[in-house]
């Protein structure tokens, strides 16, 4: 327990994950009894989430797969719970062995969680021991979003990104860092963008991997760029919104689903995008996993969903950031500039792939930009490396000479 917690009375409680046998147990049982559908009728995922694949991922899911190694890792790390506004929050708090290290807080999306980010850990926080120089090293918070994971369930309106960064600014507050920095993907990126917006004190700057402002608009159509981004953008639309449709208007529906069958959760967070899906497909169909996409770490993340049971409680998160009353409450709002520098990757295989000129035209405080050759929406899981790296470069300019080490 920090001291500010001790003085607040907010404690910050030690977290250490116990799957008991009979939910293992149940979970394959229902695996074994799922009805399945009839093949689709054309040649890709046009029709969603493909027989084939599904039928080898539960097969694996039953005879191969153990998440008693999945369970083993995160009890390795150090996982702690405290309640924020009256949801308890999870998170892996790594401190890194060297002294002047950055704190980053890093925050995950759908259907993603913190399995998503693990592979990143080892090289973030102790670079030297990854082929890294000390002076790149993170003190290394990935709580898991409310709703998500082991995390604690909202139990009443407005928990947006927004109020999710406010929760993440006290978060930080409670571990004693009072200068740190903050990075984010898919919903992550909303949370990450909505702290620059609020700059709560310490902020010294953030890092995306998706540009959460380009489904609001408008942003330009010139260059050959910006008309494939758009192109992007106007094809998930047409023909790859239905989960985020679902979730930001009828997430209690899709929830009965989620929470009862456990092919019918994989399947739903197998088709967000047509880049990641086909990956994840190849691993399981063809055993040719893209990087860190494989078999095993691709349950790890959909088991996560299952045990926690929450699969209608983090789709929920999408009708408090894009529903109607959202959406309406948000409408002729503008909102704030983000002051802190920005920092943001384009990977290629993203749902849209930001031009720079889109970039700058989101955050004009933006000072680092570059755009990679491999990896897609699931950047950091499917490229740790890779993602790393970007993370180091975009937050290496803010970096001060001493940063003092959380209090106990």
């Amino acid at each position: 327990m920090t001291a500010v917690a001790q003085e607040t009375g907010s404690a910050i409680r030690p977290f250490r994950v116990d799957v008991p046998d009979d939910a293992l147990t149940d979970l394959r049982r229902r695996i074994d009894a799922t009805r399945w559908p009839t093949g689709e009728l054309v040649p890709d995922r046009e029709q969603g989430v493909q027989l084939a694949t599904m039928q080898e991922l539960a097969r694996y899911w039953t005879t191969e797969y153990d998440w008693r190694r999945c369970e083993a890792k995160l009890n390795a790390l150090p996982q702690f719970v405290t309640e924020i506004d009256g949801v308890d929050v999870h998170f892996i708090h790594v401190r890194s062995p060297h002294a002047d290290a950055l704190p980053l807080i890093m925050t995950h999306g759908w259907p993603g969680s913190v399995v998503e980010l693990l592979e990143t850990v080892g090289p973030l926080t102790d670079p030297p021991a990854h082929g890294g120089r000390a002076e790149d090293a993170f003190h290394l918070v990935l709580p898991s979003l409310p709703g998500y994971g082991f995390s604690g369930e909202p139990t009443e309106l407005g928990w947006n990104s927004p109020r999710v960064g406010q929760a993440w600014a006290e978060l930080m507050r409670r571990l004693g860092y009072p200068r740190y920095v903050a990075q984010g993907g898919d919903v992550g990126a909303g949370v990450t963008d909505a702290m620059g917006r609020q700059a709560p004190e310490g902020l010294l700057g953030i890092h995306l991997n998706l540009l959460v402002t380009a489904l609001a608009g408008p942003l330009s159509g010139d260059t050959e760029q910006e008309r494939a981004a758009l192109e992007s953008i106007k094809t998930f639309q047409a023909s790859g919104f239905a989960y985020f449709l679902e979730q930001a208007t009828r997430p209690q529906t899709i929830g009965y689903a989620l929470l009862d069958s456990p092919v019918a959760l994989a399947a739903w967070m197998l088709d967000h995008d047509t880049d990641s899906y086909y990956k994840i497909s190849r691993a399981f169909v063809d055993g040719q996993p893209a990087g860190n996409l494989t078999r095993d770490h691709v349950l790890d993340n959909i088991t996560l969903y299952w045990l926690t049971g929450t699969g209608a409680s983090a789709a929920r998160s999408y009708w408090e950031d894009f529903g109607v009353a959202a959406t309406a409450a948000a409408a002729g709002q503008a909102r704030p500039e983000v002051s802190v520098p920005v920092g943001f990757t384009t990977f290629p295989g993203e749902i849209w792939r930001t031009p720079r000129s889109w970039a700058e035209q989101s955050y004009r405080t933006l000072a680092y930009f570059n755009e990679v050759d491999r990896g897609g929406h699931f950047a950091a899981w499917e490229e740790p490396d890779l993602f790393t790296a970007e993370v180091r470069a975009a937050f290496r300019p803010l970096r001060a000479p001493q940063v003092p080490e959380p209090r106990r």
